[in-house]
């Protein structure tokens, strides 16, 4: 299994831990070299705060285990390519690469109201260095909103 696909796994396992534990379907794994430095998944409801993407989660316990806010060398994994508000986290923290699965307009078919801005749009918009791979392993982290949409009390935001 090539590294990409090692790492994404770990992404899509946080996500599905999330839809368990009555979250939505987004999952992010921070890896640095060969080695994972954190996963998480969203806590949106659970933390009742609309930053708590799972991009966000995982950009913060980065900083803290790694105890800076430079991840430069860092590459996150998402379940699905980040939100306009996680790019710019990303951005912000220096990491260096950007590989998801599922794309934002697969979000907003399973009824999030996600802003339909790409990421190589924020890309060239904000001059950002930040590397980006897309559409990897899409149909497994696509499946993620399939089991997400047969949850108990699901709720999109």
């Amino acid at each position: 299994m090539a590294a990409d696909e090692y790492f994404l796994q770990r992404a899509i396992a946080k996500a599905r831990e999330g839809i368990r534990k009555g979250q939505t379907p987004f999952g992010a794994c921070i890896a640095k070299g060969d080695k994972i430095v954190c996963s998480a998944h969203n806590t949106v409801w659970k933390d009742v705060d609309s930053t708590a993407h799972a991009e966000v989660n995982a950009i913060r316990k980065a900083c803290k285990k790694l105890k800076t806010i430079d991840l430069s060398g860092c590459v996150i994994y998402s379940t699905c390519e980040p939100c306009p508000m996680c790019f710019s986290a990303i951005h912000w923290a220096k990491i260096d690469k950007i590989v998801y699965g599922a794309r934002i307009a697969d979000a907003r078919c399973a009824g999030f109201r996600e802003m339909p801005l790409s990421n190589n749009t924020m890309k060239k918009l904000g001059k950002s260095g930040v590397k980006i791979a897309g559409g990897i392993m899409a149909k497994e982290n696509k499946a993620l909103f399939a089991q997400w949409s047969k949850s108990k009390g699901r709720r999109a935001y």
